[in-house]
């Protein structure tokens, strides 16, 4: 009679391998990641080649002529073809060297470095204040449902919704810096190389316009989801051991809610990036959004690839760090599956 019986090792051998969402997930977001900054650079690279005039015709400006602007042109290595600048530029980025201005002729390192930093604090401060201001208002419309207070934050945050950033950065200049009152600065110029939190009063205007066009969507979020799970078995449960209102609302809905309000968040963050070069050519502030505009108006291809190349790749990684978050909040979808 034969053993039917295999082995220990040829039975752990032939066990399919367990999925673990994280470490799939974090790889296949990274190769979309960086397919797509490639697609990007090419897109950016092509835009820039098709936009009317050079570098050249924007730095000489009124005094252009035939001889000056073809003399310029060899002297910034316009005239080579199209596809070896784009490749001395990715070789030069994949080498750490960002490249040179065209119109300035100083490294896009030392005219974007610190640019960086002031549009990373505006970014950070809107993204953080928004999001707590927008989760603890859905928590307390939800909590509040049908109520005055409900009807009341839906409504402001339905109208918030339909403004554009320079509508509510004009409106908060005109009531705190022009006409009304005379409490902050209208623009928000500081000294290069200075810190933004330098002059904190130059931050006011231009976060509370950030945070007020980003909260009604994580609030309204945030109360749909907090809606959700107040109606679930287990917070009807907990009310019936007699646990309070609040503790319900935090222990036991907020964890199992604020998972479908973490992509809403990561959302906001990426709208950010868009909208903090609307904001900061309004008020003036030193950020990559004004360094953008500049560079598209000077045709400064080098700055332009950087600057959208860099939001580009904050873009994928906060939609890495969304989908990760979020799969750590939902406990069924973090655990391995064989």
């Amino acid at each position: 009679m034969t053993d039917v019986t295999a082995p220990a090792e040829v039975v752990r051998a032939e066990r399919p391998r367990k999925a673990h969402p994280f470490r799939d997930v974090l790889i296949k977001r990274l190769g979309f990641g960086v397919l797509t900054l490639f697609i990007v650079s090419i897109l950016v690279f092509v835009a820039t080649q098709i936009l009317p005039g050079n570098a050249a015709s924007a730095v000489l400006q009124n005094t252009a002529t035939p001889a000056r602007l073809h003399a310029l042109e060899l002297q910034m290595h316009l005239n080579r073809p199209a596809v070896a600048q784009y490749w001395s530029w990715l070789i030069g980025l994949l080498h750490g060297k960002l490249g040179t201005s065209l119109v300035s002729g100083a490294s896009v390192t030392s005219l974007i470095g610190g640019r960086i930093v002031n549009t990373a604090v505006l970014m950070l401060l809107a993204g953080v204040i928004g999001t707590v201001i927008g989760v603890a208002l859905g928590m307390l419309a939800a909590a509040r449902r049908d109520s005055w207070l409900d009807h009341g934050l839906s409504v402001v945050a339905l109208a918030v919704t339909a403004l554009p950033e320079f509508v509510v950065a004009m409106a908060l200049v005109v009531v705190f810096a022009a006409l009304l009152w005379h409490i902050l600065p209208a623009v928000s110029v500081f000294p290069p190389g200075a810190s933004p939190w330098s002059s904190p009063s130059l931050l006011v205007l231009p976060v509370a316009t950030l945070v007020i066009v980003i909260v009604p969507y994580t609030f309204r979020m945030m109360r749909a989801a907090m809606i959700d799970a107040l109606e679930s078995d287990y917070v009807e449960m907990a009310r019936l051991k007699g646990m309070s209102r609040w503790r319900v609302l935090a222990v036991h809905a907020l964890p199992n809610a604020i998972a479908p309000t973490i992509q809403v968040i990561g959302l906001n963050f990426l709208y950010l990036a868009g909208g903090v070069v609307v904001v900061e050519y309004v008020f003036n502030y030193p950020g990559l959004g004004q360094a953008l505009v500049n560079a598209v108006s000077d045709r400064d291809i080098p700055v332009i690839q950087f600057i959208v190349l860099l939001l580009a790749a904050f873009y994928v990684a906060v939609n890495i760090a969304t989908d990760l978050i979020s799969l750590a909040a939902t406990p069924r979808r973090r655990l391995p599956r064989s």
